[in-house]
């Protein structure tokens, strides 16, 4: 349940409401936009350019080994930026993130192919997948407290959808770029150049964003933490020492969300072109029409986090993913047109009320000196416990024992997440020190 911040905490000198909220969005649309295009190209043009000495199954699973090196690097991006996020300002460490992060998709743009470099071509592809995913390990959370430690009494969780609404922001823009290049270029085009264009067209979103948070003051709830002399010497110490409870709730209590995130975009894509016999060039769009539900949820799930707690709303969401799933094999396995649509509506409907409320929810968890570190390590290691096996234990369900059975599991996951959150510690509130 939320808490109400004290008035004088409200707004930080010089920080407008619009500057605020778009600098907070601009990072996780930079984010998720990052990981669309890469995760595309990782299975539409990396495997030809950078591994194309491998057979093809092989050259797939070295160019999905690059892909997954940022979900390694995300928790120990987080750690880093968050000691400096809770130790220098929140400020600072966002510009910092997100150039770390910026620099590194541009540089993918550029690189060299393994035509024309060898085995430097991988090697340096695998070097900025790894400065992605430290720059987006610090991210997400800096920007979710920019937002809400800035927001106004009995306005935290409206605040702090703002960054969430990267994500829709972001997919649509990265996967709306590939359909055009599709359709203005030839195969020829697109592997000689083509690929290349989302990611330096990410500097474009980069230079906004810096320029926009360049221009933001520190948050209040942070200044107040100096005033007051309570940061700590080693944030991810203090956490870890003081904290493990409230580092347990946030990391299974954001399990279910992640779980329902990478089955509907990354399994269900692989399914519904495989097994269903979808083309892609059918499928992204209604996908993307699925996002749009994504996105509209989000503010409303923020409008009821703000009015019954952000808790509350994760569990009914919550409970709303444990039905979904008994959804999978009725609507996703009827394989039809009309089908597939309402199953995607449905699903990341679910989403987006799930992940609205879920950066207020988790940075509540702590207290100001460690807010930073404790935030963007719940949600990465969340990201861990519910994505990285997703998709794989999805396709081995779906495969052995057919697509109820992968509802099961969404169900499982659900559970799960629910026990987290009804035995969740109460929220911190935005001065506090300690538990």
């Amino acid at each position: 349940m939320s808490l109400t911040q004290p008035a004088a905490l409200a707004a930080a000198p010089g920080n407008s409401k619009g500057r605020v909220l778009f600098a907070s969005l601009i990072g996780t649309t930079i984010e998720f936009f990052d990981f669309y295009i890469y995760a595309t190209a990782a299975v539409l043009v990396f495997p030809h350019l950078f591994f194309p000495n491998a057979e093809p199954t092989t050259a797939m699973l070295q160019s999905f080994a690059t892909f997954a090196i940022a979900f390694f690097a995300r928790p120990i991006g987080a750690a880093i930026f968050g000691h400096f996020g809770d130790r220098i300002g929140r400020k600072a460490t966002l510009v910092a993130a997100l150039m770390t992060m910026g620099l590194s998709t541009v540089a993918i743009g550029l690189l060299p192919t393994f035509a024309q470099a060898g085995v430097a071509a991988p090697l340096l592809l695998a070097l900025c997948r790894l400065g992605q995913g430290l720059g987006l390990g610090g991210e997400w959370g800096g920007a979710v407290l920019l937002a809400t430690e800035n927001a106004p009494p009995g306005k935290r969780a409206w605040y702090g959808m703002f960054p969430q609404l990267g994500a829709p922001i972001g997919f649509i823009c990265a996967t709306g770029s590939f359909l055009l290049l599709s359709d203005l270029m030839s195969d020829e085009q697109f592997f000689a150049f083509g690929w290349r264009l989302p990611f330096i067209a990410s500097a474009l979103l980069v230079f906004v964003g810096l320029y926009v948070r360049l221009k933001i003051h520190e948050t209040p709830a942070f200044q107040n933490a100096i005033d007051r002399h309570e940061r700590v010497a080693v944030p991810i110490v203090e956490v870890f020492a003081r904290h493990k409870a409230r580092l347990l709730a946030g990391t299974f209590g954001a399990a279910a969300t992640f779980v329902l995130f990478y089955l509907m975009t990354t399994f269900v894509l692989s399914w519904g072109t495989g097994p269903l016999g979808f083309d892609r060039s059918t499928f992204l769009p209604i996908q993307m029409v699925g996002v749009v539900f994504f996105g509209l949820a989000i503010p409303v799930s923020a409008l009821l986090a703000d009015r019954f707690g952000s808790k509350a709303m994760l569990l009914a969401a919550t409970l709303g993913i444990g039905l979904f799933g008994f959804l999978f094999q009725p609507l996703f396995g009827a394989g039809t047109t009309a089908s597939v649509i309402a199953f995607q509506v449905v699903g990341f409907a679910l989403m987006g009320l799930t992940y609205g409320p879920l950066g207020t929810a988790l940075s509540e968890l702590f207290p100001t000196a460690v807010r930073y570190t404790g935030a963007s390590l719940t949600f990465n290691l969340g990201g861990i416990v519910g994505a990285s096996l997703a998709p794989y234990v999805a396709t081995r369900l779906a495969t052995d024992h057919g697509l109820a059975a992968v509802g099961y599991y969404l169900t499982a996951a659900a559970v799960i997440t629910a026990i987290a959150l009804l035995f969740s510690p109460a929220p911190q509130d935005q001065t506090a020190t300690h538990a």
